[in-house]
């Protein structure tokens, strides 16, 4: 797996210092005669040109780290380099990193240069994924199957169990989707963001659609469906919250209506009723709203790899009874 991805610049075999490469347009044909490459050092180095037949092979090295797992990650700068300089820095590239015996190969592609992803392409690389900024290419190197790991697998939503005293639940109507128009009235739902625990993501989803401040307290149930978003698996987790204000403002762009229902109404509606998996989540809240169901609460954890906190949600109820 990627861990973090440090900022690698092209390295020259006969220079001891980083720098990138600006190639300059070849005066005669690569095939036919000698291109120059200028080579611009960092700030306070100022610049120097070599030349490069292309009879010759290519001397320079695309510069990466190491990762985990025996294999080498290389992040592109924005820094332009013309297509055909970085197919002969790949190919002499591919050919060291084959006798050091490397694996699997990562190249991080900013869109700044996607003109290096065709060259990259035709030597091998394939996507693994893309981001708003960048592309990620990988390219196995043994000539075993490849144990690169696959792009996310999973897309993780949440839906906000909100009761008040009254026994009335938070439901919403919703303008787009496939509710749209439909009359059905549903939890607040959403997905969690990258970096966003699934309890901050239930208290901000139930907040920005209809304005209503709550507490974490649970995780009730989740479920697993598969072939969902882009054909990605799926993951929702049913929050129970406890509400601290009580006036609600729906979202204007994406909700149609919001209330306090109560909760037999809820339950009563067709759509409901018809769906098996909203029949069983209606149990389980009419169940823990009785007192007779325990769910998974978030404590605070520190790992053996890591001294950044998470969350691990355990049920403290059967964890503390004799």
């Amino acid at each position: 797996m990627i861990r973090s991805l440090s900022k690698p610049h092209l390295l020259c075999s006969t220079a001891t210092s980083h720098f990138s490469i600006r190639p300059s347009l070849p005066s005669r044909s690569l095939s036919t005669g000698v291109s120059r490459i200028t080579v611009r050092f960092g700030s306070g180095f100022g610049t120097r040109s070599m030349s490069t037949s292309s009879s010759r092979s290519v001397e320079q090295l695309l510069s990466g780290r190491n990762d985990d797992h025996g294999g080498v990650i290389v992040e592109m700068s924005t820094e332009p380099v013309d297509a055909v300089v970085f197919g002969s820095l790949l190919r002499a590239s591919i050919l060291h990193w084959r006798q050091e015996g490397k694996k699997g190969v990562w190249i991080k592609v900013p869109i700044e240069l996607v003109n290096l992803v065709e060259p990259a392409v035709k030597e091998g690389f394939y996507f693994h994924h893309a981001e708003p900024r960048y592309l990620m290419l990988v390219y196995w190197i043994p000539e075993t199957p490849s144990t690169i790991p696959v792009n996310a697998t999973h897309r993780v939503g949440i839906g906000g169990f909100v009761m008040n005293e009254k026994k009335e639940v938070l439901v919403v109507q919703e303008k787009s989707g496939i509710l749209r128009g439909t009359g059905v009235w549903k939890f607040p739902t959403g997905v969690v963001e990258e970096g966003e625990d699934i309890c901050d993501a239930a208290v901000r989803e139930v907040k920005e659609e209809t304005g209503i401040d709550t507490k974490f307290v649970e995780i009730l149930a989740f479920r697993q469906s598969h072939k969902s978003f882009f054909e990605k698996s799926d993951l929702f987790f049913v929050c129970l919250l406890q509400p601290l204000s009580f006036n609600i403002q729906p979202q204007e762009s994406e909700i149609e209506a919001a209330q306090w229902m109560p909760f037999k109404e809820y339950t009563a509606q067709q759509f409901v009723q018809k769906n098996e998996v909203l029949k069983y989540i209606s149990d389980v809240c009419l169940s823990k709203s009785e007192g007779k169901y325990s769910g998974f609460s978030p404590v605070p954890t520190t790992g053996s790899f890591s001294t950044t906190e998470s969350y691990l949600y355990l049920n403290r109820h059967c964890l503390n009874s004799p």
